[in-house]
């Protein structure tokens, strides 16, 4: 049996082209070098790793979502009558993550939001300034990548839902 020898179709003394590293010619490192590092994210490193628990990230997204021209509030009904009594309460806070799910991997998150959008606003757009505004908030901040963000609008405010007062005088005496 006769011992094969790859001969290469370049002339002698010609540099030759390697492949799957790195050379002279071409400086990029080889795809098994950038696989290894595609897997590390800024959470973790050689050093060690960062862990953000839900609660973070969902404290993040609800007051994301607040800050958004066009949300009135974030949370659905019962939420909201939960957290307006929670406020009423001295030495009761604001639960931002009200109204917020998230699932929180080692280097992703995905969001679902429940806001009440303002009376008159194109709801369409105010989903889109949500989801603009929690994506970049968590990543900026965690440095998770948000693969999704769902919005869901759970109620309209009107204006008038908050004129009513106990000063009205009462139909029966």
């Amino acid at each position: 049996m006769a011992e094969s020898t790859h001969q290469s179709s370049q002339q002698p003394g010609a540099p030759q082209t390697r492949t799957g590293g790195v050379d002279d010619a071409n400086p990029s490192p080889r795809a098994s070098d950038r696989a290894g590092r595609a897997g590390r994210s800024p959470l973790s490193t050689e050093h060690g790793t960062t862990t953000i628990a839900d609660g973070v990230v969902s404290k993040i997204a609800g007051i994301a979502a607040r800050d958004v021209a066009g949300v009135h509030a974030v949370g659905g009904g019962a939420a909201r009558a939960f957290g307006a009594i929670r406020e009423r309460i001295p030495g009761g806070t604001t639960n931002y993550a009200q109204g917020v799910n998230v699932e929180v991997g080692a280097s992703e998150a995905a969001v679902d939001v429940e806001i009440v959008a303002e009376y008159g606003v194109a709801i369409a757009d105010v989903a889109e300034a949500v989801r603009r505004n929690v994506i970049s908030s968590i990543e900026q901040m965690t440095a998770l990548k948000v693969i999704e963000v769902n919005v869901s609008v759970d109620d309209v405010w009107l204006p008038e839902d908050d004129d009513e007062s106990d000063d009205q005088p009462s139909r029966v005496q």
